[in-house]
């Protein structure tokens, strides 16, 4: 069932939840995106570009974070609008041969607006990876019932 705008609340929390992120998916990821940059995969070229290691894509990251607000929502084609500004790279730790995540992302929304003239709800999300938030004034407005 969807959620509809009177059940909600400015500052309510939606959902939360933790990502598991590997360098398996980030190769999945490129070859579904047609990114194969070797920052996201290749240890040595990240480094020598200056990175500290390999990095998540963004559009990964995006994608991943907003994914706690469809589910939410009930129905993706929900979210009318999504931004957010990269502020950190998301690092993905080797763990081939390992049951381990690289690297974990936390996503937290909390309703930050509500248009009831645009049956709308803003949606607030806290992107964090490492103790760092690696998304700022990530929104995403879904259209409600």
């Amino acid at each position: 069932m969807s959620p509809t705008i009177a059940e909600l609340e400015v500052g309510q929390e939606i959902a939360s939840r933790s990502i598991a992120v590997t360098r398996q998916d980030l190769v999945r990821y490129a070859g579904a995106s047609g990114d194969f940059n070797p920052i996201h995969w290749n240890e040595a070229f990240a480094t020598s570009v200056e990175l500290p290691g390999v990095i998540a894509h963004g559009m990964f990251t995006m994608g991943s974070a907003v994914q706690l607000v469809t589910d939410w929502a009930g129905d993706p084609a929900a979210v009318v609008d999504y931004q957010t500004r990269f502020t950190k790279p998301v690092v993905v730790a080797d763990t081939t041969g390992t049951a381990g995540a690289g690297a974990v992302i936390d996503v937290t929304g909390v309703v930050g607006a509500l248009d009831a003239d645009a049956g709308t709800a803003r949606i607030d999300l806290t992107v964090v990876a490492a103790g760092q938030k690696v998304l700022m004034k990530c929104q995403a407005v879904v259209k409600l019932s």
